[in-house]
């Protein structure tokens, strides 16, 4: 059996999504800027999908929501477009995120850290989560841009955003979040949060690959990345994408129609799998299950290399994660369980463990079964996890 627990990497692409996409590879493959009709027929396509994605995040029509290749564009494109807009000019020199954001916020802000903008990385607590008080400690009237994602892409915990958003407007600082694991997941209306901005990616909610989006309120000025056209209304030059754009706003369509399956169905077999890995001794699952999205688990498995578990697990047909998939070649030890304070046997333990809505009972029995018999091998042969010949009989 194959089993794919990997979905906070990316997810396959429902058949629906993929039925409505077919026709724009194959048929209806005009550029939509040529006048002539295979550029034109596509048009009601692409407006339907746009009007799919303005409905999946509630956003109103004086909102831009502009697609772009993927997240990291989106979120490359926020934190530069605020050093452009806010702080080359001297009016602002700070921004503030958090020390377990996704590669693509960490890396753009280090590289702004570079031209000498002030970046604050806030810490989190014991569950991986900024607190509201720890953002108001640094705020200043100098800072451009907070960004904070909306929920973690290795522990699926949620964030403080409204809360957080409400005070980066006080302080007159701009508010970004990464939607990225939320949207799909769990309800994401950009009208009861008051963010500025919010990036996310049509694969990480059964989308193609290669398309995202970047939500932006009452389509304030952002200057932009790409120049050379007047796509996306001026702001991202570029081709458009159709069968991409086609495929994610159908995908958002079926994603928010399931967001109760998500809530129940998914979130039942999640805490299965959980409860199943918690009865195995030297086990740490990272945050309170009602604070995550309601697919995700981040386990240390004490005495086991987070790699070793992987590679154990594949062996058998099982697919999953010993953490955020772009920085999946990075051995070092896991950034948010050194962020928790972990101790340092377990930061190198991290095993992600995500599901979908095509997860099946049938599947996590087997990861069950397959999980348990990693363990044992793989703590017969630890040298930091004292075995005993009986522990699987005792505790298993």
């Amino acid at each position: 059996m194959r089993v794919y627990l990997d979905n906070n990497a990316t997810t396959m692409v429902d058949p629906k999504v993929f039925e409505v996409m077919e026709p724009f590879f194959v048929k209806s493959y005009g550029n939509p800027n040529s006048l002539h009709e295979f550029g034109s027929e596509s048009h009601p396509a692409l407006k339907r999908a746009m009007d799919q994605l303005y409905t999946g995040l509630n956003a109103k029509d004086a909102d831009d929501v502009v697609v772009t290749s993927c997240a990291t564009e989106s979120i490359n494109w926020v934190i530069k477009g605020i050093y452009f807009d806010h702080i080359l000019n001297g009016e602002k020199d700070h921004i503030i995120t958090s020390e377990v954001e996704h590669p693509a916020v960490i890396a753009t802000c280090k590289f702004l850290e570079t031209l000498g903008v002030k970046v604050t990385y806030l810490p989190v607590n014991e569950k991986g989560v900024v607190e509201i008080n720890t953002l108001k400690d640094f705020i200043t009237d100098k800072t451009a841009l907070v960004s904070i994602m909306w929920a973690n892409n290795e522990t699926g915990m949620l964030f403080p955003i409204k809360e957080m958003a409400k005070i980066s407007h006080e302080n007159g600082a701009l508010f970004h979040t990464d939607g990225v694991q939320a949207v799909g997941k769990i309800p994401v209306d950009v009208q009861d949060v008051d963010i500025d901005f919010m990036s996310f990616s049509a694969h990480k909610f059964h989308g193609p690959k290669g398309v995202g989006g970047l939500y932006i309120k009452d389509s304030q000025p952002l200057t932009s990345l790409l120049h050379g056209g007047e796509h996306m209304g001026g702001r991202r030059s570029g081709t458009l994408n159709v069968p991409g754009i086609v495929g994610m706003g159908m995908a958002m369509e079926i994603a928010i129609e399931n967001l109760d399956f998500e809530k129940n169905t998914v979130r039942r077999l999640r805490d299965k799998l959980e409860d199943e890995i918690l009865k195995i001794d030297g086990m740490l699952v990272v945050g309170d299950r009602d604070e995550r999205t309601p697919n995700t688990i981040l386990v240390s498995v004490k005495g086991i290399e987070g790699e070793a578990m992987l590679w154990d697990l594949n062996k058998h047909g099982i697919a999953a994660s010993t953490g955020s998939a772009c920085a999946s070649e990075d051995l070092e030890s896991n950034p948010v369980m050194e962020a928790i304070g972990a101790e340092a046997d377990l930061a190198h333990t991290a095993l992600r463990l995500s599901l979908s809505r095509f997860t099946t009972e049938e599947e996590i029995d087997y990861a069950v079964l397959v999980l348990r018999k990693a363990v044992i091998r793989l703590r017969s042969i630890s040298s930091t996890f004292a075995y005993k010949p009986d522990w699987h009989e005792s505790k298993l």
